[in-house]
């Protein structure tokens, strides 16, 4: 089976390793194109499935976006039987989804209907789910709409971050799509159409949907702070410095929302609802730290208030 991969993340690596592991005969690469790096933006940044690709010898293609003669023609002369995409960042369209001739298959990070989109990962954290998974769906010009082949489940850990739920489902991911592929190529699966009905939107995470509130209850800002770990941090303002926040659980407290109730080792600040512990922080222009570390440099104490 010739295969084209679509993917950028590292969270399609495991994807793009497995299908090279179980001998697929990856015929090409299609990724995000390299982006500028630290802050003089001088250096460029190669993808990690780029990355990947490289060290195994593939070619690699890095459209700006994927359409156009051009990119449709270079397509066409890898002479694919199927796409594998896994978080590639662009939404195809159907002269592209049509090019192999077993069309595009899409490894996507939750249970189907269920939180379609961009963030699967994070808004399953913000929710409070107990469980997600990944899915192994039929991609369509349609978000995420496509009749799935394919679902594994895992449970999500109380403790889970969208960092460490990032990383097992990449792996699972990985897993589910070769144990996909077979029931495509013998034609032995079951294509269960979604219902629309039942669907829910993971729409992509903003900046300004990480800021904390903490007018919510203590565990709906514990979800938002694992939601949001590591990337973009949930954060809030203490004085005119912003302060990510890592490393949350609710804890029984009571206090002004927002005021710090207590600052040491860990920092203890009140919700409308019982109280946030957080051991981590990173304050703007500086890296992760222990909250000691910060506490003992900056002087926070109890009493200091959060907006």
């Amino acid at each position: 089976m010739r295969v084209v991969f679509f993917g950028t993340p590292a969270f399609a690596v495991p994807s793009l390793r497995g299908l090279l592991s179980a001998a697929y005969d990856v015929v090409g690469v299609v990724t995000q194109p390299d982006r500028p790096q630290g802050r003089s933006r001088s250096e460029l940044l190669a993808p990690p499935v780029k990355r990947a690709a490289l060290e195994a010898g593939l070619p690699v293609l890095q459209p700006e976006r994927p359409m156009g003669d051009v990119f449709s023609a270079s397509l066409r002369r890898l002479q694919a039987d199927v796409g594998i995409v896994v978080a590639y960042g662009h939404i195809l369209k159907p002269e592209v989804l049509d090019v192999p001739r077993d069309g595009m298959l899409n490894v996507h990070a939750s249970l189907l209907p269920r939180l379609r989109g961009a963030a699967p990962i994070q808004h399953a954290l913000l929710a409070g789910d107990g469980i997600t998974g990944v899915s192994i769906m039929r991609m369509e010009a349609g978000l995420d709409t496509g009749p799935v082949l394919h679902q594994v489940e895992t449970p999500i850990d109380p403790a889970d971050t969208a960092g460490t739920l990032t990383d097992r489902l990449a792996v699972l991911g990985a897993d589910a799509l070769l144990e996909a592929l077979p029931l495509l190529a013998d034609g032995s699966g079951s294509w269960k159409p979604q219902d629309d009905a039942l669907a829910t939107y993971a729409p992509k995470i903003e900046r300004s949907s990480a800021r904390l509130t903490w007018d919510e209850a203590a565990p709906r800002v514990e979800r938002r702070i694992r939601a949001f770990d590591p990337a973009p941090g949930a954060w809030a303002r203490l004085g005119d410095v912003e302060v990510k926040l890592f490393v949350g659980r609710a804890v029984d407290g009571r206090g002004a929302a927002g005021t710090v109730l207590s600052a040491g080792e860990t920092l203890v600040i009140a919700a409308a609802d019982g109280a946030v512990e957080v051991r981590e922080v990173q304050p703007a222009g500086r890296t992760r730290i222990p909250v000691a570390a910060w506490v003992h440099g900056r002087g926070v104490q109890a009493g200091d208030r959060f907006a």
